[in-house]
């Protein structure tokens, strides 16, 4: 829910009148130009604000620009605080910030990538940036401290962070403090010396102590500016100043506590009433004090307290927005709750009120919670539901549902079904189902209270169908695929010919159900139907996040060339998009890069991989955030590095959540697919018995993958130590796993299972029968020459399979690529091309270099490769390099002269 922003929190507060200058400490802020980060850190009440506000009021007009962010509660969401953040950075640079600006307030985008394209804006800038948050310590999500942490990491020398905060933020201050990147101002650095006690007390409160009675007051309150701030308001008037010096003792919370007992006391009645029910509110302005005190003359007190200097702070150059001092406004609260507790609740639903009449939902459902006004908080929640899903704001809703009572949430139907969604997320699959029927039940009683506005009504009416989808989830989930189908199947009866996203949904779990059974055909029929519902819905976040679904299911069916083409038409419509799609965008490149690497182009599965993690990978949706360890890594894998593999094994598998999507590749597999090519079998056999996987399991395509990788254990044992029964029971599972292939048209799985029946047959010494079985892989696989990986990860065996393949055969063409590529390759990476006269091509770089050796144009081989027309030119550039060339001609002729084509 994007709302307007409170301009006001974008001002440097204005500095008091008197004001002590402290030039001790404004040398300690300025040095911060070499720091990344200067750190103002105290309790309250130690002019943490007043001292950095000093600073930028005094910072030389050299081009620096100061952005300012007064933080508050409302802030503590991860959406709302980078746009004020961003907001507040354009305004200081004159729009130098704006593309990041644009990125976050047009519509919901993976933070990553807004603060990376925040970073290179910073970076571009010209002269010194500075951006101060003050009250740091209000925002506490471990989201904003993520980013604010890749924020300053990453930080150009000319910009620069001052945080205002009550307590260390959850970042890397020690790493920081050694690399001399911390400039830190702390409470006993901020403490009043008595030189400074003596002119605040004199010149900023008018006070004429002798200069016994400030030294006693400065060391009694110990340099605590708040504390001398009040002493000096209760001293007015005051004949026996000695005497209340005296008793001026206490701690913190006590000493507050009689100060402000004494300011309120010579108070006026109107006064004092109008300062204790206005403490309820965060932000002061007159129409909202009047509605919640319920006067005329908001305005008009909020310039009388200013002017009485009664802890008000002003947020606007206007006067039209305050403040109260945070420790002030605490004590009112404490008073009011002491002496009038039963109108606090009234004061907050008047503010709720208010805020939702002039559009602030935010603000309305905070004090409707704080009322305690169950019902309409659960009625504004309710209402904030389609803007809240359509900007992708769930953390904001999530956070309201965990400070509703449960059984308000259970008996609203629509914000159990956001709860049951939030669940599904987090894989906490046994409470879904049970707020499915809670809202299976709301919606079966009869409505009550005020008619639903026409949003609601709409809402209300397609539940019933976004409840059977969201069953079908669960199903999904716990691996039922007949319960995944009956519920997608219930939820297209119930879905209405235009309710394109239910309809879109129960399409998709059908698609999955099908898959699932390992019916591809079926799967791709009925997934691409969803995505046409995703697209008639115009939801083009799930549109395209469905690409990578939809390109598995084409891998599947043996058609890599088809899974590249959707990933490419993806990546052109996104990059034609700002705002959400772009959450999509990181796992187009995960995909992208799976395809890569099959083809044997380890650099370009690098390349997109460092893409995606550049574009916020961990901000996609959660049930996909494991992909991007898994794909990286096979790469590590591959490069030789098997340690590192099973540790991204391990990130991947705490990141994985059972979800929307079967589980096709279960991590574990993966990770004993990597110890059995590292010859680490224990392991890999202690998965299996764990596992419960043997070699006379009935087959399931949803066990594909490790009755798979048993065989591969299987055939290595054999290797390792004769059992010539082990080979016999792999051939045996793999000719059933083949029939069940084949009669589903899975050829991509054919062809594993051929590779893995040839290797079976070898290492029993039938070589010949290895031989024909290889054949058969290659010509009944749609396109062999898209995979690489495939057969040389299999590594020693499989080559010495590949050298016995006679030249003359068929299948020779196939063998001496793969040969070629893995002879000339590095042990590390096995993926580049060697000769002694050129400088190493991947084969990804050769494939691109035969082509160019024939009559396609540029945009013709483009699409040969299924890839952008930039791609290829990045492809050519490198080529020509390597070869020394500068043209396609001449990168030809070379290749021909020294033996590459």
């Amino acid at each position: 829910m994007a709302g307007p922003l409170i301009a006001t929190k974008l001002h440097v507060p204005t500095l008091r009148r008197g004001l002590v200058a402290r030039p001790r400490l404004l040398e300690r802020v300025g040095p911060g130009v070499d720091a990344r980060l200067t750190l103002v850190c105290a309790p309250a009440g130690f002019g943490k604000s007043t001292l950095v506000a000093e600073w930028v009021a005094g910072a030389p007009a050299d081009g620096r620009a100061v952005a300012w962010l007064s933080l508050d509660s409302s802030d503590n969401d991860p959406a709302t605080f980078w746009r004020y953040v961003l907001t507040a950075l354009a305004g200081a640079t004159d729009g130098a910030c704006s593309r990041a600006l644009d990125l976050v307030t047009s519509s919901p985008t993976a933070i990553d990538l807004v603060l990376t394209t925040l970073l290179n804006e910073l970076a571009a800038t010209p002269g010194q940036v500075w951006l101060v948050l003050d009250d740091y310590h209000l925002v506490d999500d471990p989201e904003i401290a993520r980013g604010m942490a890749l924020l300053l990491t990453h930080l150009p020398p000319q910009a620069h962070v001052v945080l205002c905060t009550r307590v260390d933020p959850d970042l890397p201050l020690a790493r920081w403090r050694v690399h001399g990147d911390l400039v830190e101002i702390r409470a006993a650095d901020l403490r009043f010396t008595l030189d400074e006690a003596t002119a605040y007390l004199g010149e900023a409160t008018g006070l004429r102590l002798p200069a016994d009675d400030v030294v006693a007051l400065e060391q009694r309150t110990e340099g605590w500016i708040a504390a001398l701030q009040l002493a000096a308001l209760s001293l007015r008037g005051r004949d026996d100043v000695r005497g209340f010096i005296d008793q001026f003792t206490g701690t913190d919370r006590y000493l507050v506590d009689y100060l402000v007992e004494e300011v309120l006391a010579h108070q006026p009645a109107a006064v004092r009433d109008f300062l204790l029910r206005t403490a309820v509110l965060d932000r002061l302005t007159g129409a909202l004090c009047d509605a919640v005190v319920g006067g005329d003359d908001g305005t008009r007190l909020l310039m009388t307290l200013e002017r009485e200097n009664l802890f008000l702070v002003a947020l606007d150059d206007r006067r039209e927005w305050f403040r109260y001092h945070h420790l002030f406004a605490d004590v009112l609260r404490v008073r009011m709750l002491a002496e009038q507790p039963d109108l606090v609740p009234e004061l907050h639903r008047r503010a709720s009120l208010w805020y939702e009449a002039n559009g602030s939902a935010d603000e309305a459902v905070r004090h409707a919670l704080a009322a305690r006004d169950i019902d309409r908080a659960v009625h504004l929640m309710e209402l904030a539901v389609p803007d809240i899903r359509r900007h992708r704001r769930e953390a904001l809703l999530l956070g309201w549902l965990r400070v509703l009572p449960d059984e308000a949430v259970r008996r609203s139907p629509l914000l159990s079904v956001f709860f049951a969604y939030m669940l599904m997320i987090s894989g906490d699959l046994d409470a879904v189902g049970e707020r499915l029927d809670d809202a299976d039940r709301a919606l079966a009683r009869a409505p009550g209270g005020p008619a639903p506005s026409p949003a609601e009504a709409e809402e209300l009416r397609t539940l019933p169908a976004t409840i059977a989808v969201h069953r079908a989830s669960l199903a999904q989930a716990r691996g039922d695929v007949a319960g995944t189908a009956e519920h997608a199947r219930r939820a297209l009866e119930l879905a209405g010919p235009d309710d394109h996203l239910a309809r879109g949904g129960a399409s998709g779990f059908l698609g999955l159900a099908a898959w699932a059974r390992g019916d591809v055909s079926s799967a791709l029929e009925t997934f691409t139907e969803a995505v046409g519902s995703l697209h008639a819905a115009g939801n083009l976040v799930d549109e395209l996040s469905s690409t990578p679904v939809l390109a598995d299911m084409w891998l599947v069916a043996g058609r890599p060339s088809a899974a590249r083409a959707l990933y490419v038409r993806a990546l052109e419509v996104s990059a034609a998009h700002d705002g959400p799609v772009l959450r999509a965008t990181p796992a187009l490149h995960v995909g992208l890069s799976e395809l890569d690497l099959e083809a044997g182009d380890v650099a370009g599965a690098t390349r997109h991989l460092e893409e995606a993690a550049a574009l916020g990978e961990g901000a996609a949706m959660a049930e996909s955030r494991f992909r991007w360890f898994a794909s990286m890594s096979r790469v590590a894998a591959v490069e030789g590095d098997p340690e590192r593999a099973v540790d991204l094994l391990h990130q991947a598998e705490q990141l994985y959540r059972p979800g929307f999507f079967p589980d096709l590749r279960p991590i574990a597999a993966m990770r004993a697919r990597v110890w059995i090519a590292q010859g680490n079998l224990a392991p890999a056999a202690d998965w299996a018995r764990q596992r419960g996987v043997s070699a006379t399991d009935e087959v399931a395509y949803l066990r594909e993958f490790d009755h798979l990788t048993l065989v591969r254990l299987l055939v290595a044992q054999h290797r390792a130590h004769p059992d010539p029964d082990a080979p016999d029971r792999a051939i045996r599972l793999l000719a059933r796993l083949q029939e069940a292939a084949e009669r589903t048209g899975r050829d991509g799985s054919l062809l594993e299972i051929h590779l893995l029946t040839a290797l079976a047959q070898d290492s029993q010494g039938a070589r010949r029968d290895a031989l024909r079985t290889l054949g058969q892989a290659w010509s009944r696989a749609p396109e062999p020459q898209a995979y690489v990986r495939l057969f040389l990860d299999e590594g020693a065996p499989l080559r010495e399979l590949l050298r016995a393949v006679d030249r003359r055969d068929p299948a020779g063409e196939h063998a001496r690529r793969l040969l070629d590529v893995a002879a000339s390759s590095d042990d590390r990476t096995g993926t580049e091309v060697q000769n002694p006269s050129v400088e190493q091509l991947s084969a990804r770089e050769l494939q691109v270099l035969r082509l160019l050796d024939s009559e396609l144009t540029g945009p013709q081989i483009a699409r040969e490769l299924f890839v952008t027309l930039n791609t290829l030119r990045s492809h050519t550039k490198r080529i020509f390099t390597k070869l020394g060339v500068t043209s396609r001609r001449a990168a030809v002729l070379r290749a021909h002269e020294r033996g590459v084509l």
